[in-house]
């Protein structure tokens, strides 16, 4: 929780997204700290999305006409004005007293498209209530219970959000050390509201392996996606796909978008850095459907680099809880005005006036 109260003004020494770390740190006690801060075993992933994101060197083109240019895109039938997007974090009243509902706030401030955690700490209706009529996205875990999951999509319908984004690479939880160690636990007034009077877990009077016949009993499949798309007419989008095979596989069965992802290193350590894995995917999907991209994005540059390899947009998901965690609803408008204004910049030095001028010739990554 937060050991101090969020700031009302921004401090004149935070210019960039990583300045919101330090400044989050002194506001969470260990217990929240841990769990936004941690990953899979020994953070290995997490520092290597981040390494992979800097090993890539951008090549600019000089001399070109840049006026009337623009960082808006036509993403899944919305017209944002940026391809900054705001990934789904779970319980984030752990870091800010009003949680999801001043990031709602501050995504539709500036623009930026928010994507609601099935394990929110306020409910989905309210959520895209605070949103304002902003675009959202829902993210849906695939449920043991069917109809626990039937019900979470009916209820996201009803309260006009425009895509279901279904995580698909975390069917258990991974190993974390550093919770582990700290004794990580929920406070008793954070919980994941979307879920209360619902139980989806699986009965515990199966037998066998604890992983393999307990714990994955009821996990999603293919079919489940295609079974996904024959209950809604929202978009699905497809967020962990790290394989090219998978990538296909999400085409196939009714995925009308992908997101390359490492859950932010939190399930498994050692996962490729999706900046690295992301133009493979992006070549062998040869334009079928849109790819999104997340892990260690924090600067301009990195989204140049992440269109230039094959995604029409980021996600950032711990850049900005660290800016909830310092200032609320305006740490979160601050930080992805940040983001943007850089990516502005980094476009006009790069010489491409829209993010579609932005191609594989702007960077060079080292296996290449």
């Amino acid at each position: 929780m937060q050991t101090q109260p969020p700031l009302d003004q921004i401090p004149p020494h935070v210019v960039a997204l990583d300045d919101y770390e330090a400044l989050a740190r002194t506001r969470l006690d260990d217990n929240a700290w841990i769990y936004l801060n941690g990953g899979a075993a020994d953070g290995i992933t997490i520092r290597n999305n981040r390494g992979a994101l800097d090993s890539i060197s951008l090549v600019p083109r000089v001399l070109r006409d840049m006026k009337a240019g623009s960082t808006s895109l036509t993403l899944l039938g919305l017209q944002l004005a940026h391809p900054v997007l705001l990934a789904p974090v779970a319980y984030q009243a752990l870091f800010h007293r009003d949680g999801e509902l001043a990031t709602a706030m501050a995504a539709a401030a500036t623009d930026a498209l928010m994507i609601v955690s099935t394990q929110a700490s306020h409910t989905l209706e309210s959520v895209a209530q605070a949103g304002e009529g902003a675009p959202q996205w829902f993210q849906l875990y695939i449920h043991a219970d069917r109809d626990v999951t039937l019900e979470l999509v009916r209820r996201a319908e009803a309260a006009q959000y425009r895509a279901i984004v279904l995580t698909v690479d975390a069917p258990v939880n991974g190993i974390r050390y550093a919770e582990q160690r700290a004794g990580f636990r929920l406070p008793p007034h954070v919980r994941a509201a979307n879920m209360e009077g619902l139980d989806s877990r699986p009965s515990p009077n199966g037998h066998g392996h604890p992983v393999f016949d307990v714990a994955m009993r009821g996990a999603p499949t293919w079919a489940d996606v295609e079974w996904l798309r024959q209950i809604t007419a929202l978009p699905i989008v497809l967020k962990g796909i790290l394989s090219v095979e998978d990538a296909r596989l999400a085409a196939s069965s009714g995925a009308d978008a992908i997101i390359v992802s490492n859950h932010g290193g939190r399930t498994l350590d050692t996962l490729v850095p999706t900046a690295y894995q992301l133009p493979y995917i992006a070549d062998a999907m040869e334009g079928r459907i849109p790819i999104l991209v997340d892990g260690g994005i924090r600067r301009g540059t990195d989204i140049v680099k992440a269109r230039a390899l094959g995604a029409q947009a980021v996600m950032i998901g711990r850049a900005y809880i660290f800016a909830l965690a310092s200032a609320g609803a305006l740490g979160v408008a601050h930080a992805v005005k940040l983001l943007v204004d850089e990516l502005a910049v980094s476009m006009a030095l790069v010489g491409a006036r829209r993010l579609e001028d932005i191609v594989r010739d702007h960077v060079i990554v080292p296996h290449d």
